[in-house]
C-alpha cells in the first residue's frame, strides 16, 4: 500500500510539475500577440491528436462501456478541460492572475466537500487544518498582499474554473471499472478540443495565433516551440500523469498535491525567465507542503480510499488551473 501511494505521489507531483511549464510556454506566445484562447486550443486540439493512436491501441485491448464511460468523458471534456480554461480566461479578463487562481483552486474545497456530502467521508481535524495551511500557503505564494482587481462578474468565472478543477480530481479518481487514465486523458482532450474550436469559430473565445518568433531561455526561437512545449509536457504529461495518481491517490489528497502547480509555476518563471521569487513565495510554497504532509496523515488514519466514478452530468453543478 505504501509503494502504492508513493508512486501515487511521485505522478501527482510529475503532473502538478508539468502543468507548472504551461505558464512559462503561454506567456511566449502571448507576448507576441497570440490571445490565451489560441494558446489553450492549441495545446489541447495536438494533445489530443498525439494521444490518439495510443488510445485506439489500448481501446482494442479493454472493455469498454461506451453509455457509461461516453458520459463520464464527455462531463470530463466539456467540464473540466474546455470549462475550466474557458472560466480561468474568463476570470482573468476581469481579475488580477493571483485572485483568479486562488478562486481556481478553491476547487479543492469542493472536492472535501463532494466527498463528505456524496459518499460521507467527512473530513477530520487533520484534513480541516491542511487544507487551513494550504490555502494560507497558496495566498502567501501567489502574493496577494498587493493591489488586486476584483469585481463580482470576474469572481463568478473563477468559482466557475474551481468547478472545472474539482471535476478533474473527482472523475479521475474513477473506480475498479473505469477506464484506463490514458483513455480518459484522450476522450475528455477531444471533447474539450471540440468545445474549444467552437468557441474560437463561435468568437466565444477570442482568437489570434501569429506566427512570430518567440523568446524563450533568453533565446529567440521558433513559435512551434512554447506550442509543442503546452501540448506535450503542459497537456499529454500532465493529464496521463495527472490521472494515474488521482487514481492512486484518491480525488481528496491528489487535489492537495495539485496545489504543487503554483509553486512549480512561479519557480520555472524564475528560472527560465528570470521573474523574481520572494521569501515570502518560498515560505507559502513551505506551508502548502506542510498542508499537504497533514492531509496525507489524515488520509493513513482513514480506512478505504475515496475514489470514485462520476458517470453522470450532474457533477457539472459542482466543479485546477488550473496548466
Amino acid at each position: 500500500m505504501q509503494r502504492r501511494e508513493g508512486l501515487g505521489l511521485a505522478l501527482a507531483a510529475v503532473s502538478s510539475a508539468t502543468f507548472g511549464t504551461s505558464g512559462t510556454f503561454a506567456a511566449s506566445l502571448l507576448a507576441v500577440g497570440w490571445t490565451p484562447g489560441a494558446a489553450v486550443t492549441a495545446r489541447i486540439v495536438i494533445a489530443a491528436v498525439v494521444l490518439t493512436v495510443p488510445a485506439l491501441v489500448v481501446l482494442r485491448r479493454h472493455r469498454f462501456d461506451v453509455r457509461r464511460g461516453g458520459r463520464t468523458l464527455a462531463t470530463y471534456g466539456l467540464v473540466a478541460v474546455a470549462g475550466a480554461q474557458l472560466c480561468y480566461f474568463n476570470a482573468v479578463n476581469h481579475l488580477s492572475v493571483a485572485v483568479a487562481l486562488l478562486l481556481e483552486y478553491s476547487g479543492i474545497l469542493l472536492v472535501v466537500a463532494w466527498m463528505w456530502l456524496r459518499h460521507q467521508q467527512r473530513p477530520r481535524l487533520l484534513t480541516g487544518a491542511g487544507s487551513a495551511v494550504a490555502l494560507v500557503g497558496l495566498v502567501l505564494v501567489l502574493d496577494l498582499a498587493g493591489n488586486h482587481r476584483v469585481d463580482g462578474i470576474g469572481v463568478l468565472w473563477g468559482l466557475g474554473a474551481g468547478v472545472g478543477l474539482a471535476t478533474y480530481f473527482v472523475i479521475s479518481a474513477g473506480d475498479t471499472d473505469a477506464p484506463p487514465p490514458l483513455i480518459v486523458a484522450w476522450g475528455g482532450l477531444v471533447v474539450g478540443a471540440a468545445a474549444l474550436l467552437v468557441a474560437d469559430v463561435t468568437g466565444a473565445l477570442p482568437y489570434a495565433a501569429p506566427r512570430a518568433d518567440v523568446t524563450l531561455l533568453h533565446h529567440r526561437m521558433s513559435w512551434l516551440v512554447p506550442v509543442l512545449g503546452l501540448s506535450l509536457v503542459a497537456a499529454v504529461i500532465a493529464y496521463v500523469t495527472g490521472i494515474a495518481g488521482v487514481r492512486l491517490l484518491g480525488a481528496r489528497l491528489a487535489s492537495f498535491v495539485g496545489l504543487l502547480e503554483v509553486l512549480f509555476a512561479i519557480v520555472f518563471a524564475w528560472l527560465l525567465v528570470g521573474q523574481s521569487l520572494s521569501l515570502t513565495q518560498l515560505a507559502g510554497g513551505a506551508l502548502i507542503v506542510a498542508g499537504i504532509a497533514l492531509v496525507r496523515v489524515d488520509e493513513m488514519r482513514t480506512p478505504g480510499r475515496d475514489t470514485i466514478v462520476v458517470a453522470d452530468p450532474e457533477l457539472a453543478g459542482l466543479e485546477r488551473a488550473g496548466t
